[in-house]
């Protein structure tokens, strides 16, 4: 259960203090939070604005364009259109 949080701070040590075997609290690691440049949000938010699911190809293709990888992109377009239904 612990390590499904994702947070590996050493300062929430009061939560879980005894709770956990030694080294049950050492899970992996998540990955860093992509920071995008503007450069960046603005090309995947006019590709958005053209069409809201890209194939692999236009997913591929925009990838290498913006030096991401295609993980990066389809996740920025999950969040994106999530982002869309949550405002509608």
């Amino acid at each position: 259960a612990d390590e499904s949080s994702g947070y590996e701070s050493e300062s929430a040590g009061g939560e879980r203090a005894g709770a956990a075997a030694p080294g049950g609290t050492r899970g992996r690691q998540r990955r860093a939070r992509t920071a995008f440049t503007s450069e960046q949000v603005c090309r995947l938010e006019k590709t958005f604005q053209r069409q809201k699911y890209l194939g692999a190809t236009e997913r591929r293709k925009l990838a290498a364009a913006l030096q991401l990888s295609e993980i990066q992109i389809k996740t920025w377009f999950q969040n994106r259109r999530m982002k869309l239904k949550r405002q509608i």
